[in-house]
């Protein structure tokens, strides 16, 4: 069986936006500094590169918004590979107990044989069918890699 890839969908549609506009607000914020603004006192200037600064921090946040972006899970007869807003996993079938999706949890994880959990952000809740298609997806690869 070929590799299957996840990724957030609901996510995107809110980053990517929200992103943008943050980097745009800070960009018209920064065009806004201007001189030093009516005061007499010297020390209240803005200066060029009090506005470079400003565009930097709006762009910085953009990316920073466009981390949530991040998380991918590609799963093959071999393994699955789990990448998370923050770290990743490379895990073998083997150490794999079940593929969980429970109730009232934001998104699916991976119960190990040692009892831990790795969270797959990949496959959220909001995402519904698509994170349950996922879920099912990754359960039959675990369950063939398990029979073999």
């Amino acid at each position: 069986m070929t590799a299957v890839t996840f990724r957030p969908k609901r996510i995107r549609v809110v980053a990517i936006p929200a992103a943008a506009a943050v980097a745009i607000l800070f960009i018209v914020l920064s065009f806004g500094l201007k001189g030093n603004a009516g005061f007499e006192d010297a020390r209240m200037s803005f200066q060029r590169g009090d506005q470079a600064a400003m565009i930097g921090l709006g762009l910085l946040l953009g990316l920073g918004i466009l981390t949530f972006c991040r998380p991918r899970v590609v799963a093959d007869d071999e393994g699955v590979h789990i990448r998370n807003v923050v770290g990743g996993y490379d895990l073998p079938w083997s150490v794999v107990r079940a593929v969980r999706f429970d109730r009232n949890s934001a998104w699916a994880h991976l119960e190990l044989h040692d009892d831990e959990q790795v969270a797959i952000h990949a496959l959220q809740a909001v995402d519904k069918d698509y994170a349950v298609d996922g879920v099912r997806t990754l359960r039959a690869l675990h369950s063939a890699a398990s029979d073999a």
